[in-house]
């Protein structure tokens, strides 16, 4: 049974999310718990990112973070796409429709790397380190830029940028980056804590599953709440794949020039969807968690490709060896 849901834990943890929502939403009974219950969902989901985060940088070593080469370039691509995007927001006058279609495309390029990255990557023969180190960077690349252009595209009412901006650091960069520190701290001054938590093998691989179904719950109340026509909602998943191919692909050539293809390809397009879908529900127009969402399909559409192409190759690699 254990082997079945970790198999299938993409598409359980989607369906669960879905038909949890369909469930719960409608019935009349919880309509006074709704406001309680949002309110949970709200502070539950980022605990979870919090606390997948901490047990992955529990299982790392300072002496595993060495930066390369590509991470500069591929922190690069991160910040500039994103950034691009976020200009075309500001500066050219479009629906809102097509804002949402642009919102969602952001996210899914400013996002950082997922923390289940690293074992995609060992599989597929990359260095496991080298993705690590990326995903650092990458965490601080996003806590820094998101507090910084999530309230310029997408205005509070009531609040200045500043105060936005206050707002969404205050919650984005603890998220991101006091996990590592709080790592580091308890393998300095409390080993014993960092032991227990380093010992927990699949323990982060849960919690995505429940954030995950939590997520994709928040996607589908933003499609049956918003009055969006189908077409919007397609062209935002398609952003998801448009986003999903060009970052694999760009993350691969510039992994090819030095010698580590896999690592950087997986680094730049292998994204933290959960953590995506909860900032653009919370930050941005809730459809254009839409992209995220679908993002997640994208993604592993590929790693499972990749997976499968490499274990053809060591069968016929075995074959002609036998």
């Amino acid at each position: 049974m254990l082997k079945f849901f970790k198999t299938w834990t993409l598409p359980i943890s989607m369906c669960a999310g879905a038909i949890g929502y369909f469930l719960f939403a409608n019935v009349s009974l919880l309509a006074p718990t709704k406001p309680f219950m949002f309110t949970l969902i709200a502070y539950l989901t980022p605990l979870l990112i919090f606390a997948q985060l901490l047990l992955t940088f529990c299982k790392i070593s300072l002496r595993e973070l060495m930066p390369c080469p590509w991470h500069g370039w591929l922190l690069l691509i991160q910040l500039g796409s994103s950034l691009l995007l976020a200009a075309l927001l500001l500066w050219l006058p479009m629906s809102e429709e097509y804002r949402e279609v642009f919102e969602g495309a952001m996210v899914c390029l400013i996002c950082p790397t997922a923390t289940a990255a690293a074992v995609i990557t060992g599989k597929l023969g990359g260095s496991a380190s080298s993705l690590t180190t990326y995903t650092l960077f990458s965490n601080l690349l996003a806590a820094t830029v998101v507090p910084l252009v999530f309230p310029l595209v997408e205005p509070h009412a009531g609040l200045t940028f500043f105060a936005a901006f206050l707002m969404i650091l205050g919650k984005v960069f603890p998220l991101l980056l006091f996990p590592f520190f709080l790592a580091l701290f308890f393998r300095r001054f409390m080993p014993a804590v960092h032991r227990l938590l380093a010992g927990f093998k699949d323990l982060a691989f849960y919690l995505w599953a429940v954030a995950l179904a939590i997520v994709t719950g928040q996607t589908v109340r933003s499609l049956v709440n918003s009055s969006a026509d189908v077409y919007v909602e397609i062209l935002i998943a398609l952003g998801g794949l448009i986003t999903c191919a060009f970052q694999f692909y760009y993350g691969k050539r510039i992994g090819t020039r030095y010698n580590d293809r896999i690592s950087a390809g997986q680094a730049l397009g292998q994204k933290n969807t959960v953590l995506a879908i909860w900032m653009a529900y919370t930050y941005l127009n809730p459809l254009s968690s839409v992209a995220p969402g679908s993002y997640v399909l994208w993604q592993n559409i590929i790693n499972s490709y990749q997976l499968w192409k490499k274990r053809k190759k060591e069968e016929r690699e075995l074959a002609t060896s036998a």
